[in-house]
């Protein structure tokens, strides 16, 4: 063990020169928390157990963490209690090991630095680890273990490695999660609109749902032309829109309100999109700038829409045919470059499973869904997955969707949080215009009172109630918003 205590009478395990490592720091640390226990908070916050390099550090740091956690004070005679059967503790020093860290603290005033060291070579040693497996793995590269492959699991585990410094990976005590709910809690006060979650800024719908929450799957569902991409990127911008960040005492951003968005446009293009979004920002129809038949006012309404725009944090991936693997390395990547607090997918049906699964479209929209619930949890944000409905709905005289009518598997109801369906009862209306004249069209008529509104009927929440909001809809825009307060309803299920 390197010097940094006084432990020249002392037998440890042999390190690998090779392996970057700070047994001088791994005693401070160490020696800083049994002096004084206080420490331990302010160095747990990103250090773990599986950080230090020594295994005996290890045992210790555990042992310290139980008996901070539950209370107790963490001293060399408590921990001697606790490791007194462990064989490498022994092999130490045991007892008297644990009183010379504690008597040899260099200084405690820069305790979270020795911690950092720690932390730092720890990632190091990661790197170091995952450079040797991918070599090894490329040198042998067969048909099962694919180049397209090993990128995957390589960016997988950089990922992982980059968010060593969070809680993770197993049991969180009652008392934690206390800590994070009320955290949550807190932060919801603060802001404007009183929400825990990405706020969409369509009021009724926040309101039922307090926001889109981390770690939760969105299935956003609904027949062709219901207009699912147009509210889909209509959260999406108004998110980017609100991003707001502080500066935490650790020096790094936090999002505080509205969202670094990432899109994955599977069916469209991005120009496609971008020109949804211009024209809704810039009040011109869609289809007049795709045809350029634009005023120079129009034009110019267009130019500052696209200024304002570029500066929002929206990324869009407008590749085809990803794989549900593909996609999860890239929203990885994209949070490691730039961060990230929603996903969008538009949509579902178009991603693919693995390619040895042979088990049919059922089993592979299972392994889509189960993927992006995974994938929301990995990294603790929203993901909005938009799904197609089966045609069962047209054959009914109330073509309102329901649960029933998800295509294809029962796991995407099963695996989502909340299920969100847009329907639109104009456009079935326009589609069934009877001859005038007749007293089918007057009864048509009188049924075209519903002008140009939009249901979000809310059929499944985990953590809120089921229901509906009425939204008006500018479909020259695409564009979704609030109704006027006179003509707002509010239909909450029970």
């Amino acid at each position: 063990m390197a010097d940094g205590a006084d432990t020249s009478n002392i037998t440890t395990p042999s390190t690998d020169e090779k392996a970057p490592s700070s047994l001088d720091a791994e005693q401070a640390i160490l020696g800083a928390v049994l002096f004084d226990n206080e420490i331990f908070y302010r160095a747990a916050a990103f250090l773990k157990s599986e950080h230090f390099y020594d295994p005996v550090h290890r045992l210790i740091f555990d042992a310290i963490s139980d008996l901070v956690n539950s209370g107790r004070l963490a001293s060399p005679v408590a921990l001697d209690t606790f490791l007194a059967s462990s064989s490498g503790y022994i092999e130490a020093g045991g007892k008297k090991y644990l009183e010379q860290l504690a008597a040899n603290v260099p200084s405690t005033a820069g305790a979270v630095d020795y911690a950092r060291i720690i932390f730092d070579l720890s990632v190091c040693r990661g790197l170091m680890s995952i450079g040797s497996e991918m070599v090894d793995r490329a040198k042998v590269s067969t048909l099962d273990d694919q180049p397209s492959r090993q990128l995957e699991d390589a960016e997988q585990a950089l990922y992982s490695l980059a968010e060593t410094g969070k809680y993770g990976g197993g049991f969180k005590t009652f008392r934690s999660a206390i800590t994070d709910a009320i955290e949550l809690a807190n932060a919801a006060v603060k802001r404007d609109g009183g929400l825990a979650g990405v706020a969409t800024e369509l009021r009724d719908l926040d309101r039922m749902m307090g926001g889109l929450h981390p770690s939760d799957l969105i299935i956003l569902a609904g027949r062709p032309s219901m207009g699912k991409t147009a509210l889909a990127t209509n959260i999406a911008v108004n998110a980017a829109k609100k991003y707001r960040t502080e500066k935490q005492p650790d020096g790094t951003l936090k999002t505080v309100e509205g969202a670094i968005v990432g899109f994955f446009s599977l069916e469209m293009s991005a120009e496609q999109l971008a020109t949804r979004i211009m024209s809704e920002f810039a009040r011109v129809p869609s289809e007049k700038i795709r045809r350029g038949e634009v005023d120079q006012q129009q034009f110019d309404d267009i130019y500052h829409a696209a200024r304002e725009l570029e500066k929002l944090p929206l990324f869009i991936d407008d590749t085809g045919g990803l794989s549900i693997a593909q996609l999860a390395a890239r929203a990885r990547r994209l949070k490691r470059q730039h961060g990230l607090d929603l996903l969008v997918v538009d949509y579902l049906q178009l991603l693919t499973g693995s390619a040895r699964r042979n088990d049919g479209r059922v089993q592979e929209i299972t392994e889509i869904s189960q993927g992006l619930k995974t994938l929301a949890k990995e990294l603790e944000v929203p993901i909005i997955a938009l799904s197609q409905l089966s045609r069962q709905v047209e054959s009914r005289d109330d073509k309102r969707p329901q649960l029933a009518d998800l295509r294809e598997s029962g796991s995407i109801e099963q695996d989502a949080d909340v299920v969100l369906f847009v329907y639109r009862e104009k456009y079935y209306l326009s589609r069934s215009e009877p001859r005038e004249g007749t007293e089918e069209f007057a009864k048509w008529m009188a049924r075209d009172e519903v002008g140009n509104t939009a249901e979000v009927i809310i059929g499944k929440q985990r953590h809120g109630p089921i229901g509906k909001v009425t939204l008006a809809f500018e479909e020259q825009f695409t564009k979704f918003k609030d109704l006027a307060d006179s003509d707002r309803y509010h239909d909450p299920g029970h």
